[in-house]
């Protein structure tokens, strides 16, 4: 059968990345209290594709994808990748997987015990055998005012913030460690199950440490430059205000 995807092109012009994204798979994930974890990762494929090319084979990522051992770590990331290029007979490849991952958290009172479901991401682009690989992870917290705590004889504003990390390193980190960075960093940690003796707890913590979004991204920040392993990394943190009609953000990256 004719090769249409091979034959020449009527605009010469390489292309950056041409793929497959929204594919969905079972994945398995390093847990640092159970060894691992089962999860689900929606799956976006890509590779260069030379300005001579038509176009790409669509399939032949979907056959990568469904070869590859589904557990994730810097190894089988990289021969998911290496597959791709074997296939492909491409330059680079880039793959980008995002999935929930859940842990089990507990109350700062009662004790009682809930999961709390994190959206993290591994994103990686190998050239030749250099992988560039990225852990990415987004971390709800509260903040209080300190501003509106200070000019308020009684209260403050306060609202939930999220906190987006997206970290290069060494060596294996794990997703706990860059959850744990980002909880210390606003007023109080955010919770799935508070009994009232826990939100007792909670609002006074959080009161106790105002924070404006920028000590959050600061305090990130201070605490990825902290870690051994970690060697590059960028800190977005958006506050979704209470009694603003919009949201405050700060952002910093490691040059």
């Amino acid at each position: 059968m004719e090769d249409i995807q091979n034959s020449p092109a009527k605009v010469a012009m390489s292309i950056d990345r041409v793929g497959v994204r929204d594919l969905t798979l079972p994945l398995v994930v390093r847990d640092r209290e159970s060894g691992s974890q089962h999860t689900m990762a929606k799956v976006a494929l890509s590779v260069d594709l030379p300005a001579h090319f038509k176009g790409t084979h669509m399939s032949r990522f979907v056959e990568a994808l469904e070869d590859w051992s589904e557990e994730l770590d810097y190894k089988s990331f990289f021969n998911l990748l290496s597959d791709i290029l074997r296939r492909l007979e491409a330059r680079s490849a880039h793959a980008k997987l995002s999935f929930p991952y859940c842990l089990k958290k507990t109350s700062p009172v009662s004790g009682r015990k809930g999961f709390m479901s994190y959206d993290c991401s591994v994103e990686g682009e190998l050239i030749g055998d250099k992988l560039e690989f990225t852990l990415g992870v987004e971390v709800p917290v509260m903040t209080v005012c300190p501003c509106s705590k200070a000019i308020s004889k009684e209260g403050a504003h306060s609202q939930r913030a999220v906190i987006t990390i997206k970290s290069k390193s060494k060596g294996f980190v794990w997703i706990e460690d860059l959850v744990e960075i980002a909880e210390q960093a606003g007023s109080c940690e955010v919770y799935s199950l508070l009994k009232r003796e826990d939100e007792k707890y909670v609002t006074e913590k959080s009161f106790s440490n105002p924070t404006f979004v920028e000590d959050v991204v600061r305090n990130v920040a201070m605490g990825l430059e902290n870690h051994s392993k970690i060697l590059w990394y960028k800190v977005d943190v958006e506050s979704f205000e209470s009694i603003h009609n919009h949201c405050a953000f700060a952002s910093i990256a490691k040059k």
